[in-house]
Order: structure tokens, then C-alpha cells, then sequence
């Protein structure tokens, strides 16, 4: 490939967005919030500020990358934060963020966009958080010899850098002034292809989510929902989640099922009451009346998942009977066992706790079942398994740390 099919490609993926905006909704937001995109930017960021881009793909990604921006802001409080996203997931959530300067999408990585957006950002240097590798931004920021730290990296052989076929892309990759990856694996591979600055620096995610046990946010309503009961919350699950979830549900477990759909859609949330012999309440109507005698509360707001593992007895992690289990360290951080279903084996936390017996892998509802049982009356298990996890987290916090401490060292920011 060349910058010429590159950009050809970029152009088509624009085109297929557009067209099919009239039916998506995600599609129709990618479109409306870069509406005069470029323009918006020049308005808001003075020639005087001093930039530090952070760029995140979508929420996942944000979370990830928080603990680093909230490290930098606190540390070079001179600097103004710039935080864009490429998805509306990401966006449309956290575009008000207090800590961020200035949050915007990014502009569709054409080779016009990409100068364009760089000389009215004008950033000292900028973070791309684990995914999304845009060759034009990163050809422009090359030739500025503005330095480019990709944050919490992971490689597997798979990928297009390192097949036949991927030379053009590896290329671009020696232009990544440093990459602070998530494991050994990932080094040797970028060293295979001739790519020697990276660093073992893990992943700033769970410094994220040992932030979100110390924040020791409290719903009343939900305590209230869960006094005196085990209980096992479900968190962003998809139907193929959900209908293996069903029979023990319904079954006299003594259990409060705590339901957080992945999609906040209300035909999808009534099928699932419908198939209900439960009591049945939502989190948005949820009042002192209508807890008593509730054994199922179905979350329908989003950004409090995180919080809600606290509650939990047993976690179980939506998408893993589908493209990919969700983040289990948010459940895991808590130090409660964690179950999720058999798509997990590109996530490298799933895999080691799976070894290390702080999660369990399912392949049915009666596999849920029959392990939530098992955790529930044997004490002992379950304290070794909660104990685990708990071990699990505090062994791999710090990254954060490492990464701001080699990026001082290595620009000498004064």
C-alpha cells in the first residue's frame, strides 16, 4: 500500500459514513459533530497556548487514557489539554469533561485534514491511547518532529503490521517517537519488525479503576435494592448475554440480579422483562415504593456502571458470546469473583485471570448457573478467588506513573 491507496481508502470510508447516515444514528453524529469542524477549532485554541493532544478512539479508550491526562494536568498545569475522539460513543459522553481544555472530534484522517488540523492544534507533543494508527497525522507531527507516544499499546501477530503484506504499515509505525506497551510479547514483535523504542510500561487502566474504588461513590436507592442479598451484577451485556442469563434469573436463587445492557434500548429492556417471572424495576424510576419485593434492577442511564461493581457478590462481563468480552478490570478492581463467556482470548487480563483462578469462562446458562452456586456456598473458594483478583490489580497499577516519568526524562519538560 502507499499514501496514494491510503488515502484513496480513507476518502471511501468518508463516502460509505455518509451514505449511510439516513439509517444509523453513530453514522449521523460522525457526521453532524464535525460539521465545520476545522473552523470551530481555529476559534477556540489561541495561537499563545501550549497543546498537549491526547486522542482517544472512543469511552474505552478516554478511560484508559484519564489517569495519564489527569497526571499531566496536575503536574504542568501551563499546558492546555486538547482530547479528541473518533467515535460519538466516546464523544457525545465526555464532551464536557472538566479536566480537558478543549474536546472535539478528530477530522477524517484525509492528507488536507491532517495539516490542517496540526497547524491550527500546533501541539508540543501527543498521546494516541492504545488503538487507532492514522497515517497522515502521523506523517504530518513526523515531519513537525512533534514527539508521538502511543500509551498503553498491544500487538498480537495478527495484526497487519506484521504480516507479508504489511510492510507499508510497519513503516509508519518508525515514525511513533516511543510506544509504552501492555507486555513482553508486544515488544518482541515491534522488535522483529525494527522497531526498537518501546517500553513494558502495562496498562494505565487499572491505575483508572483503583481510582474508581478510592472515589467510593454511593447510591442509596441501589443499597437499598440490594440489603441482605447476595448479589451478582451483569454488566454491559448483549442479548446473547442476556438469554443465557434468563433461566437462572428466573429461577428461586435468592439472588438480586444488578442488569446493565451494553444498549440502552427500550424494545431490547422489554423483551427482557417480559421473559421475566421476577419483580422487574428500571434505575431511572426506581423509589422507596417500588424496591421492596424487587429482585431485578435493570440499569438504563449509562456512565455509573463502573460504580456498581462494588455492590456485587459475583460480576459477570457482557460480550464474550459475541466479538469480545467488555472490561472486566472495573469489576475485578472491587476484588469479587468474575465470570464472562468464551470470546475473551484477545484481552490479556481475562487470559491471567483465568490461570490465576480470580475468573471463570462460561460456554452456557448453565455454566452461569452452576458457577455462581459454586462461588456463593463455598466461602473458601470464594475468598481465594476475590483475594485474587484483588492481588491481581494491585500488582499491575502504576503505569500512568512510568510513562509521564520517561516522557520528562525524555523531553526535559521544565
Amino acid at each position: 500500500m502507499s499514501f496514494l491507496l491510503y488515502n484513496i481508502s480513507i476518502h471511501l470510508y468518508g463516502f460509505l459514513i455518509r451514505i449511510t447516515s439516513p439509517f444509523n444514528i453513530k453514522a449521523r453524529k460522525w457526521i453532524s459533530g464535525r460539521k465545520d469542524l476545522l473552523n470551530n477549532i481555529r476559534e477556540q485554541i489561541s495561537p499563545e497556548s501550549r497543546i498537549v493532544w491526547f486522542h482517544c478512539a472512543s469511552l474505552g479508550e478516554f478511560e484508559q487514557g484519564r489517569p495519564l491526562i489527569e497526571k499531566f494536568k496536575s503536574l504542568h498545569p501551563e499546558y492546555r489539554i486538547l482530547l479528541t475522539f473518533f467515535s460519538p460513543s466516546g464523544y457525545e459522553i465526555r464532551k464536557n469533561w472538566e479536566l480537558a481544555d478543549h474536546i472535539f472530534y478528530l477530522p477524517i484522517d484525509t492528507a488536507r485534514n491532517a495539516r490542517a488540523f496540526i497547524d491550527a492544534v500546533r501541539p508540543e507533543r501527543v498521546f494516541f491511547i492504545k488503538y487507532e494508527y492514522w497515517y497522515n497525522y502521523i506523517h504530518i507531527l513526523h515531519l513537525g518532529n512533534i514527539p508521538v507516544y502511543v500509551v498503553s499499546a498491544i500487538f498480537r501477530p495478527g495484526h497487519i503490521f506484521f504480516k507479508w503484506y504489511g510492510k507499508w504499515f510497519r513503516k509508519q509505525l518508525k515514525k511513533i517517537s516511543w510506544f509504552f506497551v501492555q507486555n513482553k510479547s508486544s515488544v518482541e514483535l515491534l522488535e522483529a519488525a525494527g522497531i526498537k523504542n518501546s517500553t513494558i510500561s502495562g496498562d494505565t487502566r487499572f491505575d483508572r479503576v483503583f481510582q474508581i474504588v478510592n472515589q467510593k461513590r454511593s447510591f442509596p436507592e441501589i443499597e437499598q435494592f440490594c440489603k441482605n442479598s447476595p448479589v451478582f451484577v451483569a454488566g454491559s451485556t448483549w442479548p446473547a448475554d442476556e438469554s443465557r442469563l434468563q433461566a437462572m434469573v428466573n429461577s428461586d436463587t435468592g439472588i438480586k440480579y444488578i442488569i446493565a445492557p451494553h444498549e440502552i434500548n427500550r424494545d431490547h429492556i422489554n423483551s427482557f422483562i417480559a421473559g421475566s417471572n421476577k419483580k422487574v424495576i428500571l434505575y431511572s424510576s426506581m423509589t422507596a415504593e417500588n424496591i421492596p419485593g424487587a429482585e431485578v434492577l435493570i440499569i438504563d442511564t449509562i456512565g455509573i456502571l463502573s460504580h456498581l461493581y462494588r455492590y456485587a457478590s459475583i460480576s459477570y462481563i457482557g460480550g464474550g458470546f459475541g466479538k469480545g468480552i467488555h472490561n472486566i478490570l472495573e469489576a475485578v478492581t472491587f476484588g469479587k469473583p468474575v465470570i464472562f463467556g468464551p470470546n475473551y482470548q484477545k484481552f490479556q487480563e481475562a487470559r491471567d485471570l483465568i490461570d490465576q483462578k480470580g475468573a471463570f469462562e462460561v460456554n452456557n446458562g448453565k455454566e452461569i448457573t452452576e458457577i455462581t452456586q459454586q462461588l456463593l456456598h463455598d466461602q473458601s473458594l470464594y475468598t481465594e478467588c476475590a483475594d485474587t483478583c484483588k492481588q491481581y490489580i494491585k500488582s499491575k497499577i502504576g503505569a500512568t506513573q512510568m510513562i509521564l516519568d520517561q516522557v520528562f526524562k525524555k523531553e526535559d519538560i521544565k
